[in-house]
C-alpha cells in the first residue's frame, strides 16, 4: 500500500525528473489576491505568474498546494462528515507550465505517472475532454490510445476553465479513476454522475485563450497549462478505497480523536470522528498561517470550523478540552512534508485549547436551549426565533445549529431568523450616534488637497459648510458644524490615528476645530464658530494645534517601531487587528495566540527603544503597491489598497504601507513605555504604549508606586520580592496544611461509604450525594471507593448553584458487566444531563439538584437489571 507521504513525495520526484521546480507550498492565506478568502486551488500562487504581471525565473512548476473551501464562494464545511471526499482543508498536487510544454505532454505525463509510475490499470481509467477541443481528444484517442468506451466529450460547464469573467481561460481534460461495480454510480455526463464509482483524480487545464469583455475569445501568446490531482483522492485509489477517510492519515487522526474522546470508532461515532479528523487538519494549518480565531473575515472562519469540531467531540460524550491533543498526531504525519507545521506546534496546541475552554460554556447552554426547543416542537422546523436566541444571546453558531438540525431530519426557519436579525440591526442602527457631527455623504464635493506631511499651516478656501448634516449658506457664531477646505494641514482620521485639531481662520472669524474626519477623499472640519461667520469662497488660514500633531506622529512612528518588535520577539504570525494613535498614548491591537510574558514585554519595549536611541531617519516615498511588496513592505491583505501607496520605513527595521504622520527621525521619540498590556478578544492582545514626555510621566508613577507597595511592606524598594516571597511562603505552608485536612476528610468520607455499601451479588453498590463535594472531591472520593472495595461500582453526586455534578467509576468493567459511561448517564438523564468517559471512569452534570436523590436512589434496581443479567 502507498502511504499518502509516499505518494505525495512520488508525484514531486516524477516532475522533478522532468526539469520542473519544485515550488513549496504558499500561505493559506493568499498574498496576491485579496479576492480570496483562502488559497483554493493549486493555481493561486501562480495566478500573477499566468496573467504576464510576475515573471519567474523558471517556466515548469510542481507543487503540493494546501487548500481550504470552508468559506465564501468555495465552502464544503457543511458536507464534511457526510460524504466520501469532501474536505475543509486538502492538498493540490499540481504540474504547471508557462508558456513553455502544452496539451501533448501534458497529457503525456498525466498518463505515464498514472499507468507507469502508479501502476494503475488503464482499464479502470475513464477520460473526459471539452466537447470542441478535438486537439486533446485526437492526442487521448489517436496517441495515448484510450478505449473510446472510456472516454466523453463533456460541455463547458464542466470542461471549461476561465480564471473570472474575463481573462485568460481554455478547456480542460479531467481523468477519472473507476472503483469498480460495487459501488454505486455512473461515468462522467451520465445521469448517476455524482456516485462514487467514478472519482476525478486529475484535471488538466489547458491555459490558451483571453477572453474580452464581449465574449470573444482571443489565442494568448504563452498557451500554458495548470493542473490539479487531489492528494486525498488519490491516495484513496491507491489504497484501494473509495472513501477519503478510509485512508492512512485520516484513520490516524480517527483513531486519535477516538482515543482522546474515549469513545470506540464505529458506525454510531464515525460520521462526528471524520469531522473532528478533518477540521484538525484545517485548523491547524490556519494557525500556522496566522489565522486566529476572531469574530470577522477568515478568523470566523476558524473559529466555525473549530467549534463544528468541538460540538462533535460534545455529542460524543465529552465535556473536556479534547481537539488540542490531536496535535502532536497531525504533526507526526505531515510535519516532514509542512515544516512550518512542526514549528508552529505548540502555538497550535495553545491556540485550540484556550478556544475549547472558551467555548465550553457556550456549547453547554446552547445545546440545552437547543434540545429544550426541539423537544417542545410539533413539526420539523425549527422556529427563526429560536435560532436567533441561540445566536444572539448564547453565541450558539447558525452553522452549528443547522448541523444538528441536519442529523435529525429538522430544517430551520431562516426566514424567521433573518427577521430577526433585521430588526436588530435596526435597532442598533437607531442606536448608533458613532461619527454623528460628520456628514456621512459628501455629494459632488472634490477630494481635498491634503497638505499636512509638509505644513502645519495653509492658506486656502471654503468650499462647502454644513450643519446637522445638511449644506448651509455660511456658519455664524456659536454654531457647531462642518467646514470643507480646498486644501488643508489637518489630518482626517484614517488608518488609527485621530484626526487633527485647531484653528480655520480670517481677519474677522475664527472656527475652532475640535476634530477632522475624512469621507470619499473629503476632508470635514468639525467645529465651532467663535467669532464671525464663514461661507462659501472665503480664503482662510487653516492652522494645526502642531504641539498636539508632533505627540501624535511620534505615536505612530512608535506603532510602527511596536509592530515590528511584536513580530521580531513573538514571531511573524502577529498581525495588526486594529490600532489608535492619540497624542497622548498609542494603543496596538494584535493577533497572538497566548499571553505575552513579562520577559517578553520587557524585551519589546527594550526592541523599541533600541531603534529610537539609533535616531533613524525616516523615509516616505509614492511607489506602486507591486513594488512596495517588493521592497518587503508589511500590508495585509484583508484591507484594501490602491496602485498607488505611501511606503513609510524605519532603515530595514520597519517598512509599512502607511498614509499617516511621522517624527523625522526615531530619536524624536525620547523613550518609550509599555504601560498596558492584555487580552482583549478570543487570540488578540493589546498593548498601550506612551512616548516622550508621557513616557518619562508613567516611569515616574511606577516609581511612585513601588515605593508605596515597599513602605506597606515595610521594606526598602530594594527588599520588595524577598518580603513577597517570605509571605508567598508562609502562605504556601497554610495551604499544604489545608490540602492534609481536605485529605483527611476525604478518607474518613470514604471509609463511612465503604462500611456502608449494598451487596448486590458479587457487587458492592455506593450510590451516594455528597453535600458540597466539587468534582475534584468527588473523583478522589470515586477512586478510593474502587480501591477499598472488591468490585466496585461507585456513583457520587454533588449540587451546586442550581447545577450538579455526577462522577461514576467502576473498579471492573468486564466482571460488573457495567460501564461507568452508562451507569453516569443513567443518572444525568434524570437529572437533566449527559456526560461519558471511559468504562472504569466516567463524568456528567446536570442542571435539576432537586432530582438528584431520587436519581441516586434509582441505581439500585438499575444495577440489580443491567449488571447481575450481564
Amino acid at each position: 500500500m502507498m502511504t499518502t507521504n509516499a505518494l505525495r513525495a512520488c508525484f514531486i520526484e516524477f516532475f522533478e525528473r522532468y526539469d520542473h521546480r519544485f515550488v513549496a507550498s504558499s500561505s493559506l492565506v493568499p498574498a496576491s489576491d485579496p479576492t480570496l478568502l483562502f488559497t483554493n486551488a493549486g493555481m493561486v500562487p501562480f495566478k500573477e505568474t499566468f496573467l504576464g504581471r510576475e515573471p519567474r525565473d523558471y517556466v515548469r512548476a510542481v507543487t503540493s498546494q494546501r487548500c481550504v473551501r470552508a468559506g465564501g464562494k468555495h465552502n464544503d464545511l457543511e458536507n464534511v462528515g457526510y460524504t466520501a471526499r469532501h474536505h475543509t482543508f486538502f492538498e493540490m498536487l499540481g504540474n504547471f507550465s508557462f508558456g513553455d510544454y502544452f496539451k501533448r505532454e501534458a497529457i503525456q505525463r498525466s498518463w505515464q505517472f498514472l499507468t507507469d509510475e502508479l501502476g494503475l490499470p488503464p482499464e479502470r481509467l475513464f477520460v473526459t475532454v471539452y466537447e470542441q477541443d478535438e486537439e486533446a481528444a485526437d492526442i487521448w484517442l489517436s496517441e495515448i490510445g484510450i478505449d473510446s468506451e472510456r472516454f466523453a466529450r463533456i460541455g463547458a460547464a464542466d470542461n471549461f476553465w476561465q480564471m473570472g469573467d474575463t481573462g485568460p481561460c481554455g478547456p480542460c481534460s479531467e481523468i477519472f479513476y473507476d472503483h469498480g461495480p460495487d459501488v454505486p454510480g455512473g461515468p462522467p455526463g451520465s445521469p448517476d454522475e455524482d456516485g462514487d464509482r467514478f472519482v476525478e483524480v486529475w484535471n488538466l487545464v489547458f491555459m490558451q485563450y483571453d477572453r474580452s469583455e464581449d465574449g470573444t475569445l482571443a489565442a494568448l501568446p504563452s498557451p500554458s497549462i495548470d493542473t490539479g490531482m487531489g492528494l486525498e483522492r488519490m491516495a484513496a485509489v491507491m489504497q484501494g478505497t473509495p472513501d477519503n477517510y478510509a485512508t492512512d492519515v485520516f484513520q490516524h487522526l480517527i483513531s486519535a480523536g477516538a482515543g482522546a474522546l474515549g469513545v470506540t470508532v464505529d458506525a454510531d461515532n464515525e460520521a462526528s470522528l471524520k469531522v473532528i479528523a478533518d477540521h484538525i487538519r484545517a485548523t491547524a494549518f490556519l494557525i500556522t498561517d496566522g489565522v486566529m480565531p476572531s469574530k470577522e473575515g477568515r478568523g470566523n472562519v476558524l473559529r466555525r470550523i473549530m467549534r463544528r469540531a468541538l460540538r462533535h467531540g460534545y455529542s460524543l460524550g465529552t465535556e473536556e478540552p479534547f481537539f488540542y491533543r490531536l496535535v502532536p498526531t497531525l504533526v507526526e504525519l505531515m510535519g516532514d512534508a509542512f515544516p512550518e507545521l512542526a514549528r508552529s506546534q505548540a502555538q497550535i496546541e495553545s491556540v485550540v485549547h484556550q478556544e475549547e475552554q472558551r467555548f465550553a460554556a457556550t456549547l453547554a447552554n446552547g445545546m440545552r436551549l437547543l434540545e429544550n426547543a426541539i423537544s417542545a416542537m410539533d413539526g420539523t422546523e425549527i422556529p427563526g426565533e429560536t435560532v436567533f436566541k441561540l445566536y444572539d444571546t448564547y453565541g450558539f453558531p447558525v452553522d452549528l445549529t443547522n448541523d444538528i438540525a441536519r442529523e435529525r431530519g429538522l430544517s430551520l426557519d431562516m426566514a424567521g431568523f433573518e427577521s430577526q436579525m433585521t430588526a436588530q440591526r435596526e435597532r442598533a442602527r437607531a442606536a448608533s450616534q458613532f461619527n454623528a457631527d460628520a456628514p456621512t455623504e459628501v455629494g459632488d464635493l472634490t477630494a481635498t488637497d491634503f497638505l499636512g506631511y509638509e505644513q502645519d499651516q495653509t492658506r486656502t478656501q471654503v468650499i462647502a459648510t454644513l450643519v446637522d448634516d445638511e449644506y448651509v449658506d455660511a456658519l455664524t457664531p456659536g454654531q457647531r458644524g462642518v467646514v470643507v477646505l480646498d486644501a488643508t494641514p489637518f489630518y482626517g482620521e484614517a488608518g488609527g490615528q485621530v484626526g487633527d485639531t485647531g484653528v480655520i481662520e480670517t481677519a474677522d472669524a475664527r472656527f475652532v476645530v475640535v476634530d477632522t474626519q475624512k469621507r470619499d477623499g473629503v476632508y470635514m472640519h468639525i467645529g465651532d464658530v467663535e467669532s464671525g461667520q464663514f461661507g462659501v469662497g472665503d480664503d482662510v488660514t487653516a492652522t494645526i494645534d502642531a504641539e498636539r500633531r508632533r505627540a501624535i506622529e511620534q505615536n505612530h512612528t512608535a506603532t510602527h517601531l511596536l509592530h515590528a518588535a511584536l513580530r521580531e520577539i513573538l514571531g511573524t504570525h502577529v498581525q495588526q487587528k486594529g490600532s489608535l494613535v492619540a497624542p497622548d498614548r498609542l494603543r496596538f491591537d494584535f493577533a497572538h495566540y497566548a499571553p505575552v510574558g513579562q520577559d517578553e514585554a520587557a524585551r519589546i519595549e527594550a526592541r523599541v527603544n533600541e531603534q529610537i536611541r539609533a535616531n533613524i531617519p525616516g523615509e516616505f516615498e509614492i511607489m506602486s503597491y507591486d513594488a512596495a511588496i517588493a521592497q518587503g513592505a508589511l500590508a495585509f491583505f484583508d484591507e484594501k489598497y490602491g496602485d498607488t501607496v505611501r511606503v513609510v520605513r524605519f532603515s530595514d527595521y520597519s517598512v509599512e504601507l502607511c498614509g499617516g504622520t511621522h517624527v523625522a527621525a526615531s530619536g524624536t521619540l525620547g523613550l518609550a513605555t509599555i504601560a498596558d498590556q492584555r487580552g482583549v478578544a478570543a487570540g488578540v492582545r493589546r498593548i498601550e504604549v506612551v512616548t516622550g514626555a508621557e513616557a518619562l510621566a508613567e516611569q515616574q508613577r511606577l516609581a511612585a508606586r513601588q515605593n508605596r507597595i515597599a513602605a506597606r511592606l515595610k521594606a526598602t524598594p530594594d527588599e520588595i520580592e524577598t518580603k513577597l516571597d517570605q509571605t508567598l511562603a508562609h502562605n504556601a505552608e497554610l495551604g499544604a496544611q489545608l490540602d492534609a485536612a481536605k485529605q483527611k476528610l476525604a478518607a474518613g468520607t470514604s471509609a463511612e461509604l465503604a462500611a456502608d455499601a449494598q451487596s448486590i451479588g458479587d457487587i458492592n453498590l455506593v450510590a451516594q450525594h455528597l453535600e458540597g463535594a466539587d468534582r475534584q472531591r468527588l473523583r478522589e472520593t470515586v477512586d478510593t471507593l474502587k480501591q477499598r472495595l472488591d468490585n466496585a461500582v461507585v456513583v457520587l453526586g454533588s449540587a451546586s448553584e442550581g447545577k450538579v455534578a455526577l462522577t461514576a467509576g467502576v473498579a471492573d468493567p468486564e466482571r460488573a458487566g457495567v460501564a461507568a459511561g452508562d451507569l453516569v448517564n443513567f443518572v444525568a438523564s434524570q437529572v437533566g444531563g449527559k456526560g461519558g468517559g471511559r468504562p472504569d471512569m466516567a463524568q456528567a452534570g446536570g442542571n435539576q439538584p432537586e432530582k438528584l436523590d431520587d436519581a441516586l436512589a434509582a441505581v439500585t434496581a438499575w444495577i440489580e437489571t443491567n449488571a447481575v443479567e450481564a
